[in-house]
């Protein structure tokens, strides 16, 4: 909810609007006014009452864009990481970006061999800015230390390129929704793309319905599948082990068949 500064000064612009003359409200996208007064040359003219106005020229309802493709258009041209994390941030067509604190974006060695991509900020990770930060953060960090590997490496042979298939958290706990998804799609791709990992690691439901078209991480798990002509392992994200100490069993079994993979 807006705060009662931001009401009140948003009514003293729509005031000073008025001041300058401003009598209508005009459309979100540009209106081509010539095409408009060619369009109505054309009509066959209408007859008025003597004293009546003619009515305003229809305003053409513009096309519906694609925002799965604007988001490819700009992935794509992303040259390297620090061009990709800009157009990522600065895409505005995603709804959750109006709702986060903050760009949940990457980190990690940019030729990192193993690339962990996760479901969706929390609120640690929202109010930090930063992936996998706070309890589940810690627990990564000690799983993947487990097998030799570290986010925070220079030696790409021991580091680890972490981020969420969605940089801004989600409402509750919930399941992204499947056009968010697929609105990020195109980013994560490209950071694959860039970062060349020899591994991707799908931890959570969000993570592999974005990457292997399909969720049921507890069917899936440590069954490996392929993510861009990769090796893909899908496997329980650390909230998830948090809550189910039980299945950190299931998770140390992943990460063996990770390390041996790795070496092979």
């Amino acid at each position: 909810m807006e705060s009662s500064e931001t009401y009140w000064a948003e009514v003293a612009l729509l005031d000073w609007q008025v001041a300058l003359g401003a009598d209508e409200a005009i459309g979100d996208v540009p209106v081509d006014r010539y095409a408009l007064e060619a369009v109505a040359a054309k009509a066959a003219p209408v007859k008025l009452a003597p004293g009546t106005r003619p009515p305003p020229p229809p305003i053409p309802v513009p096309e519906k864009f694609d925002a799965v493709a604007l988001a490819r258009e700009a992935a794509e041209a992303a040259a390297d990481l620090a061009a990709l994390a800009t157009a990522h941030e600065g895409f505005e067509l995603c709804a959750l970006k109006r709702g986060a604190r903050n760009f949940v974006g990457a980190e990690g060695h940019m030729a990192a061999r193993v690339m962990v991509i996760g479901d969706a900020p929390g609120r640690a990770e929202d109010q930090a800015g930063r992936p996998f930060v706070g309890p589940q953060g810690a627990l990564l960090d000690r799983m993947l230390g487990a097998i030799g590997l570290d986010r925070t490496s220079e030696a790409a042979a021991q580091a680890a390129y972490v981020m969420h298939v969605m940089p801004w958290r989600t409402a509750g706990a919930g399941m992204p929704l499947a056009d968010d998804l697929a609105m990020m799609l195109p980013f994560v791709q490209r950071h694959i793309a860039l970062v060349q990992p020899d591994v991707v690691v799908c931890m959570g439901n969000a993570a592999c319905q974005a990457l292997l078209g399909r969720a049921g991480i507890t069917r899936m798990r440590g069954q490996w599948a392929e993510v861009m002509g990769r090796p893909a392992l899908p496997m329980f994200s650390p909230d998830m082990l948090l809550g189910q100490p039980a299945a950190k069993r299931e998770a140390w079994a992943d990460l063996l068949a990770l390390k041996a993979r790795l070496r092979g």
